[in-house]
């Protein structure tokens, strides 16, 4: 083993014994198990966060498959790599079985023509496709393929599975095996509890802990918590503001509003920030949250909303943060009504689907002089010349009087 590469490259599993985590889908009674175990894997995406493991069961499958394996990264490879990997699969000469698997790690980077360009080989079986990306694969991978694959969603690794990861690094041969380390348990479950869920992390601080830090006069580096913490640094926040946690923590974070929880409102505002989010788009989500869920309960919340909206655009990060919490919180604790929101919604359903009439001839505008004479504005009752400032008469078009757009529910006030 070559101690000069990452510890986190030396310690991936090289079988499916040594393979950490992931017991959902690599328990032993598991198809996903079975199918590599008996090397009659067919093509399958691997799907989950960095440092969960998709690397590292490519890697398992290449030490267990009798196929020729292959691998590319979407982000260097093109076309050409793709048919090269398939021409020296099918050389019978110098590979027998006519296939190979063909490992290809961020496939959500490949583009259209390059990802249709594996068609045709993954269709005929020349190529066992084995893809790895953090995105959705339902979103940015060729549904042709996806139809032609098993996706595969990988978790984030549990504190334990890290842990258990980093206990064997301090001993393998592969690993730190060669240092005197000293450190205590709870610091190494420090280690991999900052990491959220990526194993790559951990590694790579105490990797980083061990090397930096001097031995004593015994020869041994003791790793004291505080060294642990400089070495890992902040916690690992799983976003990606560009990806698909961007759209599960922002759909979290209206839905935490929507249904009244601030404490979540505020957890999920939280991530987003600290992940990089823009504090604008956020604010934006509050400003339509006050109106699509607040609505007619409180008018007051979009009121609200969109002067927090202007704070945040004037005064910026970091004390923006507190904007958005004071109006995330409001929105959240207040009553709540779609009535608005629906509609409106009733409204453009009928106009865009109904022969909904003509506008009623006494509420129409009759700017010059001799249009009365054709029925413009003729009858209009002004409501103001009236007791309390209301007078009944015909708004709507014939053809729909009677009709029901607004329906006031329980939780807006009798004077909305």
């Amino acid at each position: 083993m070559d101690l000069s590469k990452p510890l986190a490259y030396r310690m991936r599993p090289k079988n499916l014994e040594e393979y950490v985590g992931q017991e959902h889908i690599l328990g032993k009674d598991k198809i996903l198990y079975r199918t590599i175990k008996a090397d009659r894997l067919s093509s399958i995406i691997l799907w989950g966060p960095p440092g969960c493991g998709k690397t590292s069961l490519a890697r398992v499958i290449s030490e267990t498959t009798k196929y020729k394996f292959t691998r590319i990264n979407a982000v260097t490879a093109g076309v050409g790599d793709i048919k090269n990997a398939v021409l020296e699969a099918s050389n019978l000469m110098l590979n027998p079985s006519g296939k190979c698997i063909l490992f290809i790690d961020e496939i959500h980077r490949f583009n259209k023509l390059q990802q249709d360009a594996l068609l045709p080989y993954v269709e005929n079986g020349t190529v066992i496709l084995v893809g790895a990306t953090t995105e959705n694969p339902y979103f940015e991978v060729n549904k042709a393929l996806i139809s032609r694959s098993m996706v595969v969603k990988l978790e984030p690794l549990t504190i334990e599975n890290i842990y258990e990861v980093l206990k064997r690094s301090l001993t393998a041969e592969e690993g730190l095996g060669s240092y005197n380390i000293e450190i205590e348990d709870e610091t190494l479950r420090k280690i991999a509890e900052v990491s959220n869920g990526d194993v790559r992390t951990a590694l790579n601080g105490l990797e980083v802990a061990v090397l930096t830090t001097k031995m004593d006069a015994n020869g041994v580096i003791k790793i004291t918590n505080q060294i642990a913490a400089d070495s890992v640094q902040n916690r690992k926040a799983i976003f990606d503001k560009n990806g698909d946690s961007h759209y599960d923590n922002i759909s979290a974070f209206i839905k935490s509003m929507r249904g009244s929880d601030a404490d979540a409102a505020i957890f999920y505002l939280a991530r987003a920030l600290n992940g990089g989010e823009d504090p604008m788009f956020l604010a934006r989500r509050i400003v339509i949250s006050a109106t699509e869920d607040v609505g007619m309960a409180n008018p007051n919340a979009l009121v609200i909303a969109n002067n927090a909206m202007q704070a945040v655009h004037m005064v910026g990060m970091p004390e923006a943060r507190i904007i958005l919490a004071e109006a995330a919180i409001y929105v959240a604790t207040s009553p709540k009504s779609n009535a608005a929101y629906l509609a409106i919604d009733r409204a453009l359903e009928d106009v865009k689907n109904k022969d909904t009439g003509e506008v009623p001839m006494h509420i129409r505008n009759a700017p010059v002089k001799g249009m009365e004479q054709f029925g413009y504005h003729n009858g209009y009752k002004y409501p103001h010349d009236y007791p309390a400032h209301f007078v009944e008469q015909q708004y709507l078009p014939d053809k729909i009087v009677g009709t029901k757009y607004y329906i006031k529910d329980d939780t807006v006030a009798e004077n909305t």
